[in-house]
């Protein structure tokens, strides 16, 4: 290649970092750069593109590791089913962000009803069995371990949105 851009150029066109660009070709979402004489990298034209890509698509929610999979289903389309691709992984992203929405719309709810309750100490809301937040959860399951928090709980929603064994989202 003649020419190229340097990391520094590249990143800057891009909006990143230049330790970016390096931490990305170790992931194997940026290829390896071809080098100058002097030992610079030297980044094709589309390298700037491809990190927009990324960076969106992180906006986005997808993970890297998400990215390295939909950047490949795009250059391997060839027998792949349908839902291999981007609009299958779009609509399971979609499906994800409504899961975790539907869980935060839960808490917001739950913090709502504590305001409404008025509780303003923490310890006086604990001791109250109309307390909305999960205190009492917390306590009976510290006296009985093995039974799992109240369904609709906001200790069982956050169990469940971490993705802990034996909780179920709502």
């Amino acid at each position: 290649m003649t020419g190229g851009l340097r990391s520094g150029e590249v990143a800057q066109a891009a909006g990143v970092n230049p330790q970016t660009l390096r931490y990305y070709e170790r992931r194997g979402l940026l290829p390896t750069p071809q080098r100058s004489p002097g030992g610079h990298r030297l980044y094709p034209p589309d390298a700037v593109t491809l990190l927009r890509i990324i960076k969106a698509a992180q906006r986005l929610g997808f993970t890297l590791e998400e990215v390295a999979d939909l950047l490949e289903a795009g250059q391997h389309r060839h027998g792949r089913p349908a839902d291999a691709g981007l609009g299958g992984r779009v609509v399971a992203k979609l499906a994800e962000i409504d899961a975790r929405i539907a869980d935060l719309s839960t808490i917001r709810a739950t913090l709502l009803a504590a305001i409404q309750a008025g509780c303003d100490d923490l310890t006086v809301c604990a001791a109250s069995p109309d307390c909305p937040l999960p205190f009492a959860d917390l306590a009976d399951s510290d006296r009985h371990a093995h039974q799992p928090p109240r369904p609709g709980s906001l200790l069982t929603i956050l169990a469940g949105t971490l993705g802990i064994p034996g909780t179920a989202k709502p």
